[in-house]
């Protein structure tokens, strides 16, 4: 009798567990229950290999925006991460160390190890030899910026700002050729960085023109040598157009560099995401060794873009009316 009665009553509970929600009209508490335990195992499995590849988007998102970005963390996959300490801010300015700052110190200090070992062989050399390996190579590039960048664009004076040139150059490139070693990170694709390039060029500039000009010679300048009439027009235009050159500086370089390591990972995590070996083979290793290839000449042109542009600004900015006519005549008249 008591096992009936046990019965009996979890029958009767039973009962009140179906007819509550109907008298409730909460159809969902009774349908989600069957659907789930009705639905086939085929959309189960759909709805979870929607799920993985919901995964795998953000994860591959993530880690194109973590390589992309600057952050205190240095990953190195498989073997782990370094996590750069974490400095107290200064007048609420953030100068914690992440990984674009350690890649300017490690580009820093390469270039002292490089022209320093350059320097060295060049002091060893006598009059009549000439310079083999890295000393060749860094003469080139050295020959190369100083003919065809400093002095074509400059002209007269320009030996002046060729350190500067030549420091832009080397900088810039050396940072764009460590942030494609693997474990990496391009600090030129760092718009603070590039912005500070170009705040450089900017001061250059116009240091160079007072000096080229005078301050009465800086503001006729301005006026792009029109009637008194358009001043109006022509000194905003002048002005802003002084803003504008570090403006593009900064962006033309900052994309640049960018883009490319965002074109190479997502090659790359096409075929994680279609699960395709076929695509990989066929699509991702071969256009990502492609990209990468471009990249290294990417690497070069950028750097000389930069500095091609700074010493046409500089040229320009020193540029005196009527030189050209000058130098004519008195060609002719010997």
């Amino acid at each position: 009798m008591k096992r009936l009665n046990v019965i009996r009553v979890k029958d009767f509970l039973r009962v009140i567990a179906i007819l509550v929600p109907l008298a409730l009209n909460v159809d969902s508490l009774v349908a989600a229950p069957r659907d789930v335990a009705a639905a086939p195992s085929t959309e189960v499995a759909a709805v979870r290999e929607d799920l993985r590849d919901v995964v795998v988007e953000e994860k591959a998102g993530d880690v194109i925006m973590h390589h992309i970005l600057d952050n205190n963390v240095f990953a190195f996959d498989p073997f782990g991460e370094i996590h750069l300490p974490k400095l107290p801010p200064v007048a609420g300015i953030d100068i914690s160390i992440t990984k674009h700052v350690v890649m300017l110190w490690l580009v820093s200090a390469a270039l002292l190890i490089v022209f320093s070992i350059v320097g060295g062989k060049y002091k060893n050399m006598s009059a009549r030899q000439a310079p083999k390996g890295l000393a060749n190579a860094m003469e080139a590039l050295v020959e190369f910026i100083r003919l065809d960048v400093a002095k074509s664009n400059i002209g007269h004076g320009y030996e002046k700002h060729l350190p500067y040139l030549l420091t832009v150059f080397f900088f810039i490139l050396f940072c764009n050729l460590l942030g494609l070693i693997p474990y990496g990170a391009t600090a030129t694709g760092n718009v603070n960085v590039t912005l500070t390039l170009s705040i450089f060029t900017f001061f250059v500039t116009q240091i160079a023109a007072f000096k080229a000009h005078g301050v009465k010679g800086y503001l006729q300048h301005l006026t792009a040598g029109t009637h008194w009439s358009l001043w109006i027009i022509m000194v905003p235009i002048e002005i802003i157009g002084q803003f504008t050159k570090p403006f593009a500086l900064t962006v033309r370089l900052f994309a640049n560099m960018t883009a490319g390591h965002i074109i190479i990972l997502s090659l790359i995590f096409i075929s994680f995401i279609l699960k395709s070996y076929i695509v990989a083979i066929a699509v991702s290793v071969p256009f990502a060794i492609f990209i990468y290839l471009l990249e290294l000449f990417v690497a070069f042109l950028q750097a000389f873009v930069f500095t091609m542009l700074s010493a046409l600004f500089i040229g320009l900015a020193t540029a005196h009316e009527g030189h050209d006519e000058h130098e004519v005549a008195e060609m002719a008249h010997h």
